[in-house]
């Protein structure tokens, strides 16, 4: 493992498989009964059981828009069901039943077709919130950090609307602990934004952590002591982001010659759909996701081209 880096407080040798032949296990969550719930490219959701069990939800194959089904972030709600975020071709927010029946759930918002829908999430109150990607078609036009044309949006009992149309490549977005503030990942700006979340929508924008060469951030998740968790595609890193915006590497295993050529690439404006979905020497499949455990001693990492979810400890001799 080669560090461009400093040296991550974890290496592969704390890393356990769970599961096997997943498609594109991008998104992971954790259920109350310890099942592990991950999106499954062509059909909908994986489920693996605390006993290794796997099954899968969703027609097979599942079609969204007449075009392949991609689940990206994926949402469980209280009754079982789901919402997909489909990056497909055919875009949009889907809904799977507990059945396994896929219906349009939000296609459009404000006359925007949701060709880019990245991550959904639904949180306690009721609202939901959804970032697209990219407005810009093929989305691979917005593999730069010249363009920032990505949204975030809310759906409540209001209905659906823009907060945001300005963000480069919108990627996972969280609550703050407090419920006050919301973080959103710009992949290609390599940075976490944080926006204060008032009733008039977002404002006070800044930046919550910066990162840098071979740092894509992808999946973000907060853990119990109010500490941000940022997954990065490309240089396969896991941060650690304190709430001072102080950063600790946990891990990484880092193809040093991969990330020469997506950072080429990128400054010549050629970056395209394979410098994702290719990792290099890298064995992480390029980290994307983050859950914790109901205890929070173990972190579970979803990837865009693995076939097992990662497990890893969180409460060792070197976390702190």
């Amino acid at each position: 493992m080669s560090n461009i880096s400093s040296n991550p407080l974890l290496s592969l040798s704390d890393v356990t498989r769970i599961g096997q032949g997943l498609e594109r296990p991008e998104s992971v969550h954790v259920l109350a009964d310890g099942t592990l719930s991950v999106s499954r490219r062509g059909q909908g959701v994986n489920f693996i059981s605390p006993s290794g069990v796997i099954t899968a939800r969703g027609p097979n194959p599942a079609l969204a828009g007449g075009k392949e089904l991609i689940p990206n972030g994926i949402a469980p709600l209280a009754d079982g069901s789901y919402l997909i975020a489909n990056i497909g071709e055919g875009g949009g927010i889907w809904h799977l039943s507990p059945e396994g029946d896929l219906t349009p759930h939000l296609m459009e918002v404000d006359g925007i077709h949701l060709a880019a829908a990245n991550f959904v999430m639904s949180v306690p109150d009721g609202r939901t919130f959804i970032t697209v990607s990219t407005v810009s078609q093929p989305r691979f036009a917005a593999y730069s950090d010249k363009v920032a044309d990505g949204l975030v949006i809310v759906m409540d009992d209001m209905g659906a609307r823009i907060l945001a149309d300005d963000i480069c490549f919108a990627n996972e977005c969280r609550l703050t602990p407090d419920g006050t503030g919301l973080v959103v990942s710009e992949t290609f700006s390599r940075r976490v934004t944080r926006f204060d979340l008032g009733p008039n929508g977002l404002n006070n924008r800044r930046t919550f952590a910066q990162f840098g060469r071979g740092d894509f951030p992808d999946g973000i998740r907060f853990d119990a002591a109010g500490h941000l968790w940022v997954t990065s595609i490309v240089g396969n890193r896991l941060w650690r982001v304190a709430p001072d915006g102080s950063k600790t590497l946990i891990l990484e295993d880092c193809d040093d010659a991969w990330v020469d050529t997506v950072e080429t690439a990128l400054a010549e404006g050629r970056m395209g759909r394979e410098h994702f979905y290719e990792t290099g020497n890298s064995r992480l499949g390029n980290i994307a996701s983050i859950a914790f455990s109901a205890d929070g001693n173990t972190a579970y990492l979803g990837s865009l081209c693995g076939t097992s979810i990662l497990s890893i400890p969180t409460h060792t001799g070197n976390i702190t």
